[in-house]
């Protein structure tokens, strides 16, 4: 068969490559596999209407394309293997037939045949399947280098440029590295920060929260201004404590979006100080607060409280609070991590915070639940009753929960139990052969054993031969 000319391939590539951010490698061998399906198509549509498909999946396997770049066209080749007599035409190619062209072809060698089929009998369907799986492998290959590209990316933080609007979504255009490609990201409502002003072409830092392998229409890049990831990455690079390592970021709790309008976001970040000397808290807000006023523009004046970290739980609860004066703090069960915090009646909406945004946050921060309590109102004695009411209850389901554990132990380990009998009465075919191939090891091992012994009694034999002998010869001096 001719090569079937394609007028213009190389600009073609060339175009592809440079529209979808491509390789040309990448782009012919979408092209090639594309073209093969192509075929694929053609040979099926000519049994359409007569007879039933014959072809199975993997019946094309056999077969590649190949692109001729300097004539501009392109094969379709088959490699078919050498028999006696020809039972698939398409995957076997008689000995007879071969001799005529090479005299020294043998029974199961393979060759590789040109089965183009002329330009015109292609066909519409086969060039419209040729189209379709192009754009296809094109996009799976996008998708792939953009998961290989961001999905180890050792920076998550990127900056991203407003594009258009979909929905309640904003797309974004994200580059992984200087000289790399744009690509598509989006950044959900959920994830956006409402002092934000999303205009086109605006550029803003956004952390990379996902990288989707599930195959979709629009970008597969999903990122977040709500992250707390993109409050740590900003604190590293305005305070140079935190990148030499003597101040580190313990826990960071945020509230980007907050459940009513009347509250505005708010962030707490607690610090430790790897050297003594070092103040972690005024290492991250820096001289007159030079350093924290950065982050808080980044973040669209989102407040921020910077608080210290301690091991001591009391402590650490008291500081989580602030700006609050807190008088004291009572770890009230320490094992269900409940503690009960006592402030002053002028602080008290100051501990809660608008909402509850302030404990909440502390909450979250510490890992303790906290009840935030009035100092002059309390009363010990009701507090302990109550308190001991809730431990008595999460006792009572941490037994339940461990008395079902154990429950569905014991059942997994009869079940178990149970299939070894089974297996035992009724064995599995690999269970006959495990058990033979044991016997034949332990025969084996006692042939061996059996071989050592007689060549021991071989020996034993021969010592007492010479000692028969060496007696006589006693004898007779």
């Amino acid at each position: 068969m001719a090569l079937v000319l394609l007028p213009g391939l190389n600009n073609l590539i060339e175009d592809i490559s440079e529209e979808k951010k491509l390789p040309t490698p990448v782009v012919e061998a979408a092209l090639r596999e594309a073209l093969l399906k192509g075929y694929e198509r053609y040979r099926r549509t000519l049994y359409l209407g007569i007879s039933e498909d014959p072809f199975e999946e993997e019946y094309f396997s056999n077969f590649d394309v190949g692109l001729d770049l300097d004539e501009e066209g392109y094969r379709v080749l088959a490699s078919k293997i050498i028999v006696e007599e020809v039972e698939s035409e398409d995957h076997q190619i008689s000995l007879s037939e071969v001799m005529q062209v090479a005299e020294d072809a043998q029974v199961g060698d393979t060759v590789v045949l040109d089965v183009t089929p002329e330009k015109e009998d292609f066909g519409r369907m086969a060039a419209s399947t040729t189209k379709q799986v192009l754009a296809q492998k094109l996009r799976d290959q996008q998708r792939r280098m953009i998961q290989e590209e961001f999905a180890d990316l050792e920076d998550p933080v990127l900056t991203a440029r407003v594009i258009r609007f979909e929905r309640q979504s904003v797309i974004m255009a994200v580059s992984s590295g200087l000289g790399r490609p744009e690509v598509e990201a989006e950044l959900p409502r959920r994830d956006q920060l409402p002092n934000d002003n999303y205009r086109a072409n605006a550029t803003f830092k956004v952390f990379l929260k996902e990288v989707s392998e599930i195959p979709r229409r629009g970008p597969q890049l999903f990122v977040s201004r709500s992250n707390a990831g993109l409050v740590v990455y900003l604190f590293e690079n305005e305070v140079p404590e935190i990148q030499e390592g003597s101040v580190r970021i313990v826990a960071v709790a945020r509230e980007a979006n907050p459940p009513s309008r009347s509250v505005g976001p708010r962030t707490k970040v607690a610090v430790d100080s790897i050297e003594r000397e070092v103040d972690p808290v005024g290492a991250c807000i820096g001289a007159r607060g030079s350093r924290i006023q950065q982050v808080v523009n980044e973040l669209r004046g989102e407040k921020i409280d910077v608080i210290r970290w301690s091991q001591d739980p009391v402590q650490y609860i008291s500081n989580s609070l602030s700006p609050a004066r807190v008088e004291m703090v009572r770890l009230v069960d320490p094992e269900g991590q409940h503690a009960h915090v006592l402030v002053p009646p002028d602080q008290l909406s100051l501990a809660i915070g608008r909402e509850g945004q302030n404990v909440r946050l502390a909450a979250r921060l510490t890992g303790w639940k906290i009840d935030i309590k009035n100092s002059q109102e309390y009363d010990q004695a009701a507090e302990d009753s109550e308190v001991a009411e809730l431990i008595a209850h999460r006792e009572e389901e941490e037994t339940l929960q461990r008395e079902a554990e154990e429950r569905l132990a014991a059942e997994q380990a009869a079940r178990a139990e149970e299939d070894a009998r089974l297996r035992e009465l009724y064995p599995l075919p690999e269970d006959d052969y495990d058990q033979e191939e044991s016997e034949e090891n332990s025969s084996q091992e006692g042939q061996e054993s059996l071989d050592e012994t007689e060549i021991t009694s071989e020996n034993i034999e021969n010592e007492n031969e010479d000692e028969e002998s060496s007696s006589k010869e006693d004898g007779a001096r």
